[in-house]
């Protein structure tokens, strides 16, 4: 990590915050504090003074103790290594310090982000005498048994290739030389407060298939896309990043426990090990890597966190795979950010928080995106970030200044968690700005009506809040037939296609074609009661179909195709009997 080092001393502490005399750094270096050499960065220079925010537990530090200047910003290694490791927030791999010194860490102990004893086999894709720019692959190394890693030259490095060796390498080892003077090593670094380059930023016009009704139907988010998670506690905000990092087709997931509760992600820890991925049948943990940074750890790591993850999932979209970041939750990011601008005695902004907040917020989701990298290929990074308003309270600024940011608002609803319908997506407040840009999309991939079937069901579940305002004040009596068939298809839409079981086996997840014929079926229905009730036939007898009631069960069957034809055929049978 150091390139050049300068000492001096530590003049004042204040919690994480220390203010260090002596040196001369720049903004956001590394810094070594005290006698026991804790990590912090560089986060003000006031004259001759030097604020820095201290990765680790200050206790005990007092004024005198040494300070070290690195001469180099906060870095992550980045290399074959990474998937199926579970990092803390300044990319120390815990179970390897579990090994060395049980359940809890000691102070100051600096462990690299990646193995040096193991070695890979590492296969070179170039010959001598290529001429090679940032970005270029040189070679591949089978890093889990699905994930081909692509080992890169470092960005702004270019050359011809004058030598390149094949065979096992550990991630130092030099594999590849430029010009006869630049060597290049499996590993490299990166500061993570700069995003990785690329050639160009495409347009968000490709879906990330989820296997979520709610969220593919009706509040879509695009690869590259930004989407929020906002919700109470207990609304179901663990859950539903569980099953986007288990069944989305992001090739890659980077997921940030950001200052959660210790229950909450030892349950994340001891989970997502024993997950099988559906795609491979293999453990999700091998395409997955892990930054546990718990509530009850030092809260300047906990800000580091969320950059340390942004930048590994920008390393795997430079190699072309399409990664999903999980950002749970920003809410708690912003929190230490408040912390450490009040120890700085900044002029606090909305509720505390600092008047940067937004900026903050703007430039992690702004390093999402789908684009062409320097190697040439398509990648992508989707950003989803959790949100923890105190009270469900939309209105405080973390909720406010996302929405401002994110194109995406699945918006959880404690009231629908409490009726026991998940995901707790309340259809009525939640929105999805890349719809109209994906409709090309699903029209070719899915079905010529997807985008009519999408609009309808919405206007239904709008019309549905209409009513039942009437409903409230007279009971559903009063209302003519036709809007009391219209609260029948609803809840229909609301039991047996909005609500989804993450926990049974076939339910998980849904494909689009499934999720067209259900929708489509519904809909079938609906258009049938309503000449039905038209031809004069009595609203008992349309409510009264058997196969709606088939409906409900049709989404858990294995043989859904074969079922949902049988339904239909039942359906259309029971209304040729009907009669007015």
């Amino acid at each position: 990590m150091a390139t050049r080092t300068e000492t001096g001393t530590v003049f004042r502490v204040a919690g994480p915050v220390v203010t260090a005399q002596g040196i001369r750094p720049r903004m956001y270096d590394v810094v070594l504090v005290g006698d026991m050499k804790l990590l912090g960065e560089v986060i003000q220079i006031r004259g001759d003074k030097t604020v820095i925010q201290v990765y680790e537990d200050t206790s005990g530090m007092r004024p005198g103790e040494p300070v070290m200047a690195t001469g180099a910003p906060l870095s992550v290694e980045l290399g074959p290594g990474m998937l199926d490791q579970i990092y803390d927030g300044i990319q120390r791999p815990l179970p390897r310090i579990k090994e060395d010194m049980g359940d809890f860490i000691a102070r100051g102990v600096f462990v690299n982000g990646l193995d040096r004893k193991k070695r890979w086999n590492f296969t070179p894709t170039v010959k001598v005498g290529d001429k090679l720019s940032g970005g270029a692959a040189i070679g591949t190394v089978q890093e889990t048994p699905n994930i081909l890693h692509k080992v890169l030259v470092p960005p702004k490095v270019s050359g011809t290739v004058t030598e390149v060796k094949k065979g096992e390498y550990n991630v130092e080892e030099i594999v590849c030389v430029l010009d006869g003077k630049v060597e290049l090593a499996m590993m490299q670094r990166w500061p993570v407060r700069q995003g990785r380059p690329s050639r160009k930023k495409l347009m968000p016009d490709i879906p990330l298939v989820t296997g979520q009704r709610i969220l593919d139907c009706l509040f879509p988010v695009a690869k590259g896309g930004t989407a929020a998670i906002p919700g109470p506690f207990g609304s179901g905000k663990t859950v539903i990043q569980h099953q986007l990092s288990k069944w989305s087709d992001a090739s890659i997931v980077v997921y940030i426990g950001c200052g959660e509760r210790g229950n909450e992600m030892t349950e994340v820890l001891t989970e997502f090990p024993h997950l099988k991925d559906p795609k491979t049948g293999a453990p999700l943990m091998q395409r997955t890597v892990l930054i546990a940074n718990t509530s009850n750890m030092p809260v300047a790591a906990r800000e580091a966190s969320v950059y340390t993850g942004i930048t590994i999932a920008e390393y795997y979209r430079d190699m072309g795979y399409d990664v999903s970041l999980m950002a749970d939750s920003t809410s708690r990011w912003a929190e230490a950010m408040r912390e450490i601008s009040s120890r700085l005695e900044e002029m606090p902004g909305e509720e505390g928080f600092p008047a940067y907040l937004g900026a903050k917020l703007s430039a992690f989701y702004e390093r999402a995106g789908r684009v062409v990298t320097l190697g040439g290929t398509e990648g992508s990074v989707t950003v989803i970030g959790a949100v923890s308003p105190p009270g469900g309270d939309f209105s405080e600024p973390v909720t406010q200044n996302t929405l401002r940011i994110v194109k995406v608002f699945w918006a959880l609803d404690a009231k629908l968690a409490q009726r026991r319908h998940f995901p707790s997506i309340n259809w009525l407040t939640s929105y999805s700005l890349y719809s109209d840009i994906l409709e090309k999309w699903y029209v070719k991939n899915v079905a010529p009506d997807w985008v009519a079937l999408r609009t309808r069901t919405m206007k239904m579940l709008q019309k549905e809040a209409e009513l039942q305002e009437i409903v409230q004040l007279v009971g559903s009596d009063a209302l003519p037939e036709s809007e009391q068939l219209t609260l029948e298809v609803s809840r229909l839409i609301r039991e047996v296609f909005l609500q989804q079981n993450a926990f049974h086996e076939i339910d998980s997840f849904c494909p689009l074609s499934k999720q067209y014929k259900l929708l489509r079926t519904i809909m079938r229905y609906a258009d049938k009661a309503s000449k039905a009730l038209e031809l004069g036939a009595s609203l008992e007898s349309v409510v009264g179909v058997k196969a709606k009631g088939e409906l409900a069960k049709v989404r858990f069957e294995p043989q859904f195709d074969a079922e949902m034809d049988r339904i239909t055929k039942m359906m259309d049978k029971e209304f040729e009997k009907i009669k007015g």
